[in-house]
């Protein structure tokens, strides 16, 4: 499993575990699932979509960051 954490600058939007996350990237879409490369990338406007035990989530955004790193995915994000 993925390690995800979403914040705002105002609250933690979500953290847990998930299967998988779609993120708006501002070169175009990507997913990161578990062992996944280290990467940092800037976020466009757009949705953030993961899958964990309770199924498919969707949170919009209108920009942010996000970084991979030994399974853990951190994004912070303006909402």
């Amino acid at each position: 499993m993925l390690k995800l954490r979403i914040i705002a600058p105002d609250r933690m939007v979500f953290e847990g575990d998930v299967e998988s996350v779609t993120l708006p990237g501002t070169v175009g879409s990507f997913t990161v699932l578990n062992n996944h490369a280290p990467i940092i990338s800037s976020l466009e406007n757009g949705k953030i979509s993961y899958r964990d035990a309770n199924g498919q989530t969707e949170v919009a955004v209108r920009s942010g960051f996000a970084e991979v790193r030994n399974n853990v995915l951190s994004i912070c994000v303006e909402i």
